[in-house]
């Protein structure tokens, strides 16, 4: 029955996409105003997907983001369901960070080259593209979304350890950090399993902000601040599934 499944959440995916496709298309001629209305378009694909599949989307706000300001929003990151939530659970326009891997996704790949940043970790100017076209979103007034992990969490603690590029742009940039969790994604669709997909509620936490002007540059204090807030409401709220 589960395959059964699968095939149908996947199928619907695929149908929806199709639809919301030539639309991107059009919009991608248009730049950053046209990424902005892709990704609203895609919004929408979320909304109806994340319905037809069963899957019931919920946003917890321990604190509320401020409207109209522009974050680095970081979230833990272990299922192939932490894309679409990006676009299912974050109301405002962000522009996500991606591997390279993404991109070569068939029709979605796409999708994701024209509302990401694409790069390559093996390629170091790559990697150096990547961090300007990130500062040049925040500085356009848009906010960005990392995951500081890297790649799926499989060490089986609540979070991996943090990488820095999320925290030196932060610092360098003066952009509050906004870590959101993801308390569900992994028992949705778990990353050992293409074949484990389900229905089910999908919690999304949002956290207070972090200012990185308290930090006064220190790129290592500011991520163990984020990296200890997240873990600390995770365990949290591991005991209210």
């Amino acid at each position: 029955m589960k395959y059964i499944y699968v095939i149908y959440a996947l199928l619907i995916f695929v149908a929806l996409f199709l639809i919301v496709l030539p639309f991107v298309l059009v919009f991608s001629l248009f730049g950053n105003r046209g990424r902005r209305a892709s990704w609203f378009a895609v919004r929408i694909w979320a909304y109806i997907w994340f319905a037809l599949v069963g899957i019931f989307n919920r946003n917890i706000y321990e604190a509320q983001p401020q409207r109209g300001r522009n974050y680095i929003v970081v979230a833990n990151h272990y299922s192939y369901l932490d894309t679409p939530v990006i676009f299912r659970a974050i109301s405002f326009f962000v522009r996500p960070l991606a591997t390279y891997e993404y991109s070569k996704i068939p029709l979605f790949g796409y999708l994701y080259k024209h509302l990401a940043v694409i790069i390559d970790r093996g390629n170091m100017q790559s990697k150096s593209d990547g961090v300007k076209i990130l500062r040049q979103t925040l500085n356009e007034g848009s906010s960005i979304f990392i995951f500081p992990e890297g790649r799926f969490n499989k060490t089986g603690k609540m979070l991996n350890e943090f990488y820095d590029g999320a925290f030196k742009i932060a610092i360098q940039t003066h952009t509050p950090i906004l870590p959101l969790l993801f308390l569900d994604t992994n028992e949705r669709w778990n990353n050992m399993s293409f074949w484990s997909f389900k229905p089910g509620k999908n919690r999304v936490v949002f956290l207070p902000e972090i200012d990185p002007a308290a930090y006064d540059g220190n790129v290592k204090a500011l991520k163990e601040k984020v990296h200890q807030e997240m873990e600390f409401y995770l365990k949290k709220y591991q005991d209210f599934k």
